[in-house]
């Protein structure tokens, strides 16, 4: 048995952030039904090149960038700008545990589909809004990307080399790391929920997540005052951790304390450097490190990558490749942890995706679902949900209420 197995999420959520959170609650479990409109559906459908199965978006050619963040889930397609529409997603809110939403705040009321609306109707629903800024404050109404959050949110003042420009993260961090905060948001509630039998709301922002998640940079300015720079790979409190060049390829190097510093010190031939005051203990190398770290590159520079990287394993000594994806899912320990897989797709074929990095003991994580096609489980939901007939379902179908998938 899953973990969240018996638990019904309805999923009005689009692009990342939203999608990421309600896919880990399908990995453990949960029935996530994803409401999207018909003729259109998410964005990230479209948004590729690459598409699986074919060279332009389809509604059975979606976008890789849907593919990643929608496995797990049935797709039911409703148009509920229309009053008809709103009824039913406010009907299938009523046979739901959790809704996630990612609609500018106000949206949803247009339509009676807000919180505190759907709250005061069915009280023991976990309501989960994930914003851009948050539901209040200056910043509530606008638009919230993840480019705009990391530059915001003060992320893209760290990110680059240090004479260089500011640059994001290759991967959208924000959204992601807003997904798995509401996810642990909707469990805490869930929790609460067994105890007072009754639902909350819960009010996510990227942009309050982005700060959050600043971690010991934010705590160094805070306590010291000064504002961090940016400062390539390299750690402002950890020396040496950064990537060096070798010979023939870059690899880095995650020194955590000062004995895997006598160490790399012996393997390079340099044992003067732990006995050195300036470098014997790590606040030592850090106020050093303009001294220390030229030092280290110019012995790092004569031997290929794979030969430090072995001596550096034999030693103890934390040190890595700096590998492309294609070198990633080659990996032996990616392969043996068995994260990479296929599904069968219902218009594609085989899918290659990337589980769920959990392993849980007792309730394995389980997903056999992949991404759906766009209305790919409209009458299936509409019957098994709210009870409704096949003539009903037509009717809606043929009003454009409701849409079916085409393949």
């Amino acid at each position: 048995m899953t973990s969240l197995e018996g638990l019904r999420v309805l999923d009005l959520s689009r692009v990342l952030a939203g999608p990421w959170c309600t896919q880990l609650l399908a990995d453990l479990g949960a029935e996530v039904i994803k409401i999207e409109q018909p003729g259109r559906g998410d964005d990230t459908r479209r948004w590729g090149p690459p598409y699986l199965g074919g060279t332009d978006a389809q509604d059975s050619s979606p976008a890789a960038y849907y593919l990643a963040t929608n496995r797990g889930k049935r797709s039911v397609a409703i148009d509920f700008s229309r009053p008809e529409g709103a009824r039913l997603v406010a009907s299938l809110a009523g046979h739901s545990d959790i809704l996630v939403e990612n609609f500018r705040p106000g949206t949803l009321a247009r339509y009676g589909l807000d919180a505190a609306r759907l709250g005061t109707r069915y009280p023991k629903l976990i309501y989960c809004s994930i914003s851009g800024f948050g539901q209040d404050g200056p910043y509530a109404e606008r638009p919230g990307y993840d480019l705009l959050i990391q530059a915001m949110g003060g992320l893209m003042s760290l990110t680059g080399a240090a004479d260089g420009e500011p640059v994001k993260v290759g991967v959208a961090v924000a959204d992601i790391l807003t997904g798995l905060y509401a996810s642990s948001a909707i469990l805490a509630a869930l929790h609460q929920r067994q105890r007072s039998g009754r639902g909350q709301y819960l009010d996510l922002s990227l942009f309050d997540v982005q700060v959050a998640t600043l971690a010991n940079q934010a705590m160094n300015y805070l306590v010291g005052g000064a504002v961090p720079e940016r400062m390539g790979s390299a750690h402002p409190n950890i020396v040496p951790y950064q990537s060096f060049p070798t010979a023939d390829d870059h690899i880095v190097l995650a020194v955590g304390n000062d004995e895997q510093f006598r160490r790399l010190a012996e393997l390079l031939g340099r044992k003067e450097l732990a006995a050195d005051p300036r470098y014997q203990t790590n606040a030592a190398r850090v106020h050093h490190r303009d001294l220390l770290v030229p030092t280290l590159t110019e012995a790092l520079a004569t031997r290929p990558a794979r030969e430090w990287l072995s001596a550096c394993a034999k030693a103890g000594i934390p040190a890595g490749p700096v590998n492309s994806l294609e070198q990633v899912f080659a990996d032996p320990q990616i392969r043996s942890r068995g994260l990479v897989d296929e599904v069968s797709h219902p218009a594609l074929g085989r899918l290659p995706r990337i589980g769920a990095p959990l392993r849980i003991n007792g309730s394995p994580v389980v997903n056999p679902l992949p991404p759906p096609l766009l209305g790919e489980h409209t009458a299936t939901v509409l019957h098994d949900w709210l009870g409704l007939g096949a003539e009903t379902i037509e009717a809606l179908c043929a009003n454009g209420t409701v849409a079916e998938a085409r393949r």
